[in-house]
């Protein structure tokens, strides 16, 4: 398995820690922010941990290990332009959909939306409705410099 796996994973899994850590304590001090939600939000965690999950989308995805930083950086675009907190009940959906979106654009070869949505765990219909929203909230900004690229290879590192 290439390194940027595990090293996605962990970041992933950290922040949402952090996350669901911050809303339980806002929580418990009755200033929690309404939390949006959002067509990626599940009605519970998927029971595949996020390293899993990762694992599971690449043995079966031929992503290439760019896809997966590339990935990344489409999620924290959509979080910077949506102000979305990933946890565990959308952070698959935002993945799968992430990964799909990355592929298409970075790779020469990608399967059908029906392949993706069966390795996701999701129904065609669900992943093609994601795909539309997640491209229209980062605003189609798909392009990634390789300036850019490099920070976040540093940034997983």
């Amino acid at each position: 398995q290439p390194p940027v796996l595990s090293f996605l994973a962990s970041f992933l899994e950290r922040t949402i820690q952090k996350n669901e850590k911050k809303k339980k304590i806002l929580q418990n001090e009755e200033e929690e922010e309404e939390e949006t939600i959002t067509v990626f939000h599940g009605l519970r965690p998927p029971s595949l941990t996020i390293r899993q999950y990762i694992h599971r989308i690449f043995k079966y995805s031929s992503c290439s290990p760019s896809c997966f930083v590339v990935a990344h950086i489409y999620l924290d675009r959509y979080v910077h332009r949506t102000r979305l907190r990933w946890n565990s009940l959308n952070i698959h959906r935002l993945l799968i959909t992430s990964l799909v979106v990355a592929a298409k654009f970075m790779d020469d070869l990608f399967f059908k939306n029906s392949y993706y949505a069966r390795v996701g765990g999701i129904s065609t219909a669900e992943l093609n409705e994601l795909e539309l929203k997640f491209l229209f909230a980062i605003d189609f900004r798909l392009f990634v410099s390789v300036q850019t690229f490099m920070n976040y290879c540093s940034l997983l590192k």
